[in-house]
């Protein structure tokens, strides 16, 4: 009994399934492709073509450029697609998991850098690359998530710790347990991050309290609250920058 149905998409594709071939100009525009990347910059490809070219990889016998484009419209963007669900990833037309794999990797490699990047340096003295770090990992999250960043007397990160996920109150983060924490790490000074689902980073009343709250209970214990950070796909809110602690 034939077994073909059970294949990923790119797999049927390969094994010479109902996909159409990638052309008889495939090697010559995928040799193109590959001169651009390695000679060029930052912009020597397009956001459908840094999609294709990975997606070739998982995909060597099919023309990926159709299925780049529609990930973009469906994601929304090049960031949209390499935060994207690998369920919702694998299920695209023409994907499966190898190639949600091939995506995936992407963004786990630049979380990795990212991270390297903030570890390295006292936070406060790098504050670009802090930004950068949060906004690979948090800005496409679908759900809110409270994070507390430990500091050492230099600023330096102690630990990057995951406190919840839901709307940022008391019932997803307690001010005494923060400090509590802060205190059992022999951390100095903490920064408070979550991120809105919504897109827009500008922070809710809710935000302010509990960020005041946390800096309350802070200076009692002599643990500073350097900042609380919004992430949001639009950009990002610092309080500290607001006059808002």
């Amino acid at each position: 009994m034939a077994n073909g149905h059970l294949f990923d998409n790119e797999e049927a594709a390969d094994a010479g399934g109902d996909t159409k071939p990638a052309g008889h100009d495939a090697s010559g525009h995928r040799a193109r492709l590959r001169k651009r990347l390695l000679d060029g910059g930052a912009e020597a490809l397009a956001d459908h073509e840094v999609i294709e070219y990975l997606l070739m990889t998982a995909i060597p016998r099919r023309d990926t450029k159709p299925i780049a484009r529609t990930l973009l419209k469906q994601f929304g963007s090049l960031a949209g697609v390499f935060n994207a669900d690998p369920a919702a990833l694998a299920r695209h037309p023409g994907m499966g998991e190898t190639s949600a794999a091939a995506l995936r990797i992407v963004a786990l490699a630049a979380r990795r850098l990212a991270r390297s990047q903030v570890t390295a340096l006292p936070v406060l003295g790098s504050w670009q690359a802090l930004i950068d770090y949060l906004t690979i990992d948090m800005a496409h999250l679908t759900i809110e998530r409270v994070r507390v960043l430990y500091l050492d007397t230099k600023n330096r990160l102690i630990r990057d710790e995951h406190v919840s996920d839901g709307s940022i109150d008391e019932a997803a983060i307690h001010p005494r347990e923060v400090i509590r924490r802060a205190l059992d790490l022999g951390a100095a000074a903490i920064i408070i991050v979550h991120n809105h689902p919504s897109g827009s980073p500008e922070p809710s009343r809710a935000d302010i309290q509990i960020t005041n709250r946390i800096a309350e209970a802070g200076r009692l214990l002599g643990i500073t609250v350097h900042d609380h950070v919004i992430i949001g796909r639009e950009g990002h809110v610092s309080l500290k920058a607001k006059g808002l602690i």
